[in-house]
């Protein structure tokens, strides 16, 4: 087996974080501390340009999420098991085993939903809020409507109740994950070989985890965005969304959306494909600094 590309200069720690639930984190320089968590199909390696940038003056943790990667993979319990309100929690108990009771945080796609319900439950240890092409859960659901939501299949395939679409998705694992490597790109020289072969192993090892957190966003996530959207609840640390144009392709403007919860917005509309961080890392850590500045 070809070996696994690592973040340069980062060291790997395993750190329990939940009880029997254990996350795989890569940890690099030195000063305030950064949190940053991967998206769909990845996993912390999907940081390897960005991060080595940030921790020349940072403090950088990059985690598996519960589910992915070389983190823990519970069973799915019930439906907190990948709830992002567990997740995030995750994220508080890693940053504070390492030493850090605040800390900055950016997340990519499904990182980034677990990295905006941190910042909505734990507004005391979010700091800096960062999100990298993705809508809120509640928002990305209300978004999708009509033959526009064929693109989103993968979410209504996996929202489905357990058992369905386990066995569709491992019949055939690589061909699945693959679609979306390949197909969410716009340079796919961002992910060379031995990259989209390590995502391609990670995933269709961890189908089971992988759906329960898609799950999850179908149900008990949605949920918890309606209560604090009925409540009023909002982001209060300054935000930054970087994001591609989905509005003009589904109808809706994105930058009012995030709006409506963040009452320090950023928001950045990217060229790029999907993989922001690994098609425009320098765009990123431009971004994140940026952010880190804010007051």
């Amino acid at each position: 087996m070809p070996a696994t590309p690592t973040i340069p200069g980062f060291r790997h720690q395993r750190v329990p974080v939940a009880e029997g639930v254990a996350l795989e984190a890569a940890v690099g320089g030195s000063g305030p501390p950064i949190v940053l968590l991967h998206g769909f199909p990845q996993t912390r390696l999907m940081w390897r340009h960005v991060a080595p940038e940030l921790a020349a003056d940072h403090t950088v943790i990059c985690p598996d999420l519960r589910g992915y990667g070389a983190s823990d993979k519970p069973a799915e319990a019930d439906e907190t098991t990948y709830a992002k309100r567990t997740m995030a929690q995750d994220v508080v108990h890693l940053a504070r085993a390492l030493g850090h009771d605040r800390f900055a945080l950016a997340g990519h796609d499904r990182g980034a939903l677990v990295a905006f319900r941190a910042g909505l439950d734990h507004p005391e240890a979010v700091s800096h809020l960062a999100c990298l092409d993705v809508l809120p859960t509640l928002d990305m659901w209300e978004a999708l409507h009509g033959t526009s939501a064929a693109v989103g299949f993968h979410l209504y395939l996996m929202a489905q109740p357990p058992g369905l679409p386990e066995a569709m998705i491992e019949a055939s694992a690589d061909t699945f994950f693959a679609h979306f490597l390949d197909t969410w790109t716009k340079d796919p020289a961002a992910l060379p070989e031995d990259v989209r072969a390590a995502y391609l192993r990670a995933s269709r090892t961890a189908v089971p985890s992988i759906v329960a957190d898609y799950r999850a966003s179908a149900g008990i996530d949605t949920a918890h965005d309606r209560a604090d959207r009925a409540a009023g609840n909002r982001l209060t640390m300054p935000v930054a969304v970087l994001q591609q144009d989905w509005g003009a392709a589904l109808g809706f403007e994105a930058a009012a959306l995030w709006g409506a919860w963040a009452d320090n917005l950023d928001h950045t509309t990217v060229t790029c494909g999907h993989f922001v961080a690994e098609e425009a890392p320098k765009e990123v850590v431009r971004a994140l600094r940026a952010l880190l500045a804010r007051a």
